[in-house]
């Protein structure tokens, strides 16, 4: 078990602390605790991209859940991850499975969840779930 006073590896951090621009680059951070199960939650209210066909913006709470194993999600990366589909064409349901399969790749987590609640447009909202569960690992 590492020390808690001792100093985190953020060597490899190039987002924080520098101009927000958005970026596909999702960066993490040792677990300092990868023998426990927790769970980390990230929302945001702000999550944006647009129709592929109509080009109307679409607007999204956005909820991402995970269990980590050796590595945790660094915000201000996710953050700018999260801008950079601001003017991208996608539909709702590739979207948020798109964000799982980044998430999954940058983190390797034990569990991930991924919540996406779109504003209504035309009179229905669309609600998308995506969920992954590393093998041999129980969800929360």
């Amino acid at each position: 078990m590492q020390n808690s006073t001792q100093p985190e590896d953020l060597s490899k951090l190039t987002l924080l602390g520098r101009e927000a621009k958005p970026s596909k680059k999702l960066e993490t951070f040792p677990n300092r605790h990868p023998g426990r199960n927790y769970v980390v939650t990230l929302e945001t209210t702000e999550f944006t991209c647009v129709c592929p066909m109509t080009g109307q913006p679409d607007f999204a709470d956005l909820k991402i859940q995970y269990i980590p194993d050796a590595s945790i999600l660094e915000s201000k990366s996710l953050k700018l991850y999260l801008w950079s589909y601001r003017n991208e064409g996608i539909f709702h349901e590739h979207v948020t499975n798109v964000i799982l399969e980044d998430l999954v790749a940058a983190l390797s987590p034990r569990w991930c969840k991924v919540t996406a609640n779109f504003g209504v447009r035309g009179g229905i909202s669309i609600s998308v779930e995506a969920e992954y569960s590393k093998p041999g690992t129980s969800q929360p």
